[in-house]
């Protein structure tokens, strides 16, 4: 009777978006367009960041000769650290206003400061225009289309994702062909125009087709509600695995080119091997995605991180032929592909009560992400030097991460049966 009061004072406009936040429609035209927006905003963004070692490697032997490789990996490593350090911001901004002007503003920062950077020729300036500028706007971007694509879903939410996710495996595919064949047939400036102009296109469709399914209430900002998620045992657990995955995460994305090096593996086919892993991921975050509808996205997410620590710890430690680093690298890029689509998707179920409160969740989880972004590459390096140019350390210490995560997804999946009994 109370409830059905309360109803009847309601506003149209807030018992819409109360109907809206349960019932998901799981299918129709602007279900899918959001999709498709959403799958552009991970092709320039998260897609530009795979393409990064291309721009290590020009910046040391050309642009920034005169600076060290430490520093310059600044440049490119500070992309990924922003991406995710931001999302309780962008979080916060999308609960509160929707997914709308995120977009656009994400849009004009990244193209502006790639702009910025196809002008630049000194270190503080690209690490202005590139590490920061574009940076900030490509966060906006991935994490408003991210947010909106799974709150359209939820029986398919796993499989909408998956799709999503396979945009930034795509622009990992065509970001580094794009930037190898251009730099030395038109040089550095244009060759970032030239990208820019892409993102600008790309991102031109996901302003167009990502809209909101839910009406945003604005409501101020209190920072205890981004530490409040972090009391839930199924929460925690969640973040303490997605941190440890992610700590061992890129270590093979930028060291599998020097190991097969190191393995007597010519140096044109290396650079063919992030293709390769990249290729391998396209399937590696749909089909995950697909299982996770139909299995359970924690359950899929066990069985997909386990394969991955098998991948790391035995496989790629024994691969020293060219088949056995390219099948590794193969085999690596799909096990892999699962933390960029099924982590949204289990973040999006434990919030089905309060779906209004996705936002704040994600963006909690993604800002710890951050950190193990920012240190689990030169952790790599440090056991690299450590083990005295032998790379069995920074194997094992991928492969323990990759297996630790593993067992909190376990106990978190474990935790949610536990809880949902108790309601019972």
């Amino acid at each position: 009777m109370n409830q059905e009061a309360e109803e009847d004072s309601d506003s149209p406009s807030h018992h819409q978006a109360q109907v809206q936040q349960v019932h998901p429609p799981d299918q129709g035209w602007r279900a899918w367009q959001a999709v498709v927006g959403a799958w552009c905003c991970l092709f320039a963004t998260f897609g530009w960041i795979n393409a990064l070692g291309i721009f290590q490697d020009y910046y040391e032997k050309i642009l920034l000769r005169e600076s060290s490789a430490s520093a310059i990996a600044w440049i490119t490593s500070i992309q990924t650290f922003i991406l995710f350090l931001m999302a309780p911001v962008c979080g916060k901004l999308y609960d509160n206003y929707g997914p709308r002007h995120l977009q656009l503003l994400g849009t004009l920062l990244q193209v502006f400061g790639l702009m910025m950077a196809s002008l630049s020729t000194q270190y503080y300036q690209l690490l202005l225009s590139q590490g920061i500028c574009a940076s900030l706007g490509a966060s906006l971007v991935f994490h408003s289309g991210l947010l909106t694509a799974s709150t359209w879903f939820k029986t398919r939410r796993g499989l909408a994702l998956g799709i999503v996710a396979s945009g930034s495996s795509i622009g990992g595919m065509v970001f580094p062909i794009l930037l190898s064949r251009l730099l030395t047939e038109v040089g550095f400036g244009w060759t970032v125009r030239i990208c820019a102009f892409v993102v600008l296109g790309v991102l031109t469709i996901a302003n167009v087709t990502v809209q909101a399914r839910l009406i945003p209430e604005p409501k101020p900002v209190v920072m205890r509600e981004f530490v409040k998620p972090f009391g839930e045992r199924f929460f925690l657990l969640l973040t303490a695995g997605t941190m440890l995955g992610f700590l061992s995460l890129y270590i093979p994305l930028n060291y599998i080119v020097v190991y097969a090096q190191a393995n007597s593996m010519s140096t044109n086919l290396s650079t063919y091997l992030p293709t390769i892993l990249n290729a391998a991921s396209l399937f590696g975050r749909i089909l995950p995605g697909w299982l996770g509808d139909h299995l359970g996205l924690f359950n899929t997410m066990v069985g997909m991180s386990f394969l991955c620590g098998l991948t790391l710890l035995p496989l790629w430690i024994l691969a020293h032929t060219n088949i056995s680093i390219i099948s590794c690298a193969a085999l690596y890029g799909f096990t892999s592909g699962a933390f960029v689509s099924l982590v949204p998707g289990m973040v999006a179920q434990i919030s089905e009560e309060d779906m209004s409160k996705v936002g704040v969740r994600q963006g909690s989880l993604f800002a710890c992400i951050s950190i193990s972004c920012l240190v689990g590459t030169p952790i790599g390096g440090a056991l690299l030097a450590c083990a005295k140019g032998g790379f069995w350390a920074q194997q094992v210490f991928a492969g323990v991460m990759m297996f630790a995560g593993c067992l909190c997804y376990v106990f978190a999946r474990l935790s949610i049966r536990t809880a949902v009994m108790e309601k019972v």
